[in-house]
């Protein structure tokens, strides 16, 4: 395990390099409808700068997280419990507004506004936080940070939608399960950064840290010489300006590059075959939009399913790092110390397995593997509960199976099933319907497990709701919610759109039978 860790430790970033070439191979590799070689690398050029966007939206998401550990007692479990569930909470809510209007006005502009508005909400961040560390801030911290990171979720709901709407245009019903795949890879890139990148930033600006080259750099930018108590104070605040930084740099490369629509780069129109084709023509209202998700009850049972998938998601995500910063883990000191790596690795396998069994076992039907991850799930969390204090390699091992889990189901859901019931022409509102829930799932979560588990401050109190506060609440709570997807899974495993089963048909009737 020793020399496993030290492979982490010198080798992460070329890691997550190889993967990242790992899952460009596969895109190249994977061209079930015989797409010209200039349409496959056109369709690469659109996805991999609005990818990376996205990538780094995660980054500018998650970043939160790190600090919180920078933050020590200025950030109490219960602190971010609260913050983290009111920034998904308005996350969730925002769809109703912003999947419509991307619906309306394309996932170009909708990616754009995206980032610089989490770019601009990442910078107060770190406006806020600066004071904090200094102490000029002391009191209502929980409300300020709750107000500006919930701004910076309202920007981030713009993203899945906008990248979710232009992948509507580019790729095939029978293709979409890769970019499933390649949608669940991009959001474990992203966490990589924020985790890895984030706590690594956060390393380098301590006030007495020493390092090369980048170190000296990070140090002339964000250092101050203020001091609280006679001590040099630690430059956290640089983890939400760095990720606001790299935002900028890629909305200029998606401003020169991004196409709505293949017809923009001079391809011919597309046939998807989701469950626009043939009605193109139509145009729907806001209103038509949202009855597209809310009078379906098909389209309200898998945004159900992505709501259980974001609480064991983020219920993994969140609370193992702060769980393994709290409570010694003899043994298994790497999974904290490569968390965002692990997240990323796991997490891109994940997105892969789900796609590929769709489209390769199922014919693209998106709840078999749903049913299948949730039920690895159910399995994974129940062995948490039994294990949580007495095996850390293997709870630490478990969770990183349910985020790859995890993974898989919000790319099969939000990023796959939405966009196929849904069509191109509401694809944004509902795949944003979907992936609100799969935050909605995040916020009462970590409400909960945020007041479940115990607290950094003994003034907090030992229960909440007359239970008493415990670690063991943590897996316990997550167990109903996969039971809930792996049943809501089960009953909608035949199900696909129409225009879908009308191709697979005909090319299953293409195939003549030798006859000897």
């Amino acid at each position: 395990m020793e020399r496993i860790a030290n492979i982490l430790d010198h080798h992460a970033n070329a890691i997550v390099g190889l993967a990242l070439l790992v899952v460009i191979a596969m895109y190249f590799r994977n061209n079930p409808l015989k797409h010209t070689n200039w349409f496959v690398i056109r369709r690469f050029i659109n996805w991999f700068p609005l990818g990376m966007t996205y990538s780094f939206l995660y980054m500018g998401r998650y970043n939160l997280n790190v600090s919180k550990n920078a933050l020590g007692s200025q950030m109490t479990n219960q602190d971010f419990g609260t913050i983290f569930a009111f920034g998904t909470l308005v996350y969730g809510v925002s769809f109703l507004l912003n999947g419509p209007l991307v619906d309306k006005i394309g996932g170009k502009r909708g990616i754009l506004i995206a980032a610089i508005g989490s770019a601009i909400a990442n910078i107060f961040l770190g406006i806020l936080t600066y004071f904090v560390v200094i102490g000029k801030v002391t009191t209502h911290i929980v409300a300020a940070y709750s107000l500006l990171y919930a701004l910076n979720m309202y920007f981030q709901s713009y993203g899945a939608v906008s990248i979710i709407k232009v992948k509507a245009y580019w790729f095939h019903v029978r293709e979409r399960g890769v970019f499933g795949a390649i949608f669940g890879a991009l959001i474990s890139i992203g966490i990589y950064f924020a985790f890895d990148w984030g706590t690594r930033i956060v390393e380098l600006t301590k006030a007495n840290s020493t390092g090369g080259w980048f170190h000296d750099l990070l140090q002339k930018i964000f250092a101050t010489t203020a001091t609280v108590d006679g001590h040099l104070v630690n430059a956290t605040w640089a983890v939400f300006f760095i990720p606001a930084a790299i935002m900028f740099f890629w909305v200029v490369l998606d401003i020169w590059l991004i196409k709505d629509l293949p017809e923009q780069a001079g391809f011919p129109h597309l046939d998807t075959h989701d469950a626009s084709s043939g009605n193109m023509h139509i145009e729907l209202s806001t209103m038509d939009l949202l009855k597209k998700v809310f009078a379906s009850k098909l389209m309200l049972l898998i945004a159900l399913i992505g709501l259980t998938s974001g609480i064991f998601r983020n219920g993994i995500q969140n609370w193992y790092f702060i769980f393994a910063a709290q409570v010694n883990q003899p043994g298994a000191e790497f999974y904290k110390n490569h968390w965002g790596l692990l997240l990323c690795v796991f997490g891109i396998a994940g997105g892969f397995l789900g796609g590929w069994i769709s489209d390769r076992f199922f014919q693209s039907r998106r709840a078999p593997p749903a049913a299948m991850l949730s039920a690895l799930v159910v399995g994974l969390t129940i062995l948490m509960a039994c294990y949580l204090t007495s095996a850390p390699l293997f709870l630490g091992l478990c969770c990183v199976l349910v985020v790859m889990a995890s993974v898989g189901l919000t790319s099969l859901m939000a990023g796959t099933a939405a966009t196929d019931f849904g069509g191109r022409k509401a694809t944004a509102t509902c795949s944003g319907v979907v992936d609100g829930c799969t935050y909605l799932g995040s916020a009462i979560q970590s409400f909960f497990i945020g007041n479940l588990i115990p607290s950094d401050k003994p003034e907090v109190g030992a229960t909440f709701m007359g239970l008493t506060r415990d670690w063991h609440w943590w897996p316990l709570f997550m167990i109903p919610f996969a039971l809930l997807g792996l049943g809501i899974a089960m009953k909608l495993w035949h199900d696909l759109p129409e225009a879908t089963r009308r191709y697979n048909q005909r090319e299953k009737d293409k195939i003549v039978p030798l006859i000897t």
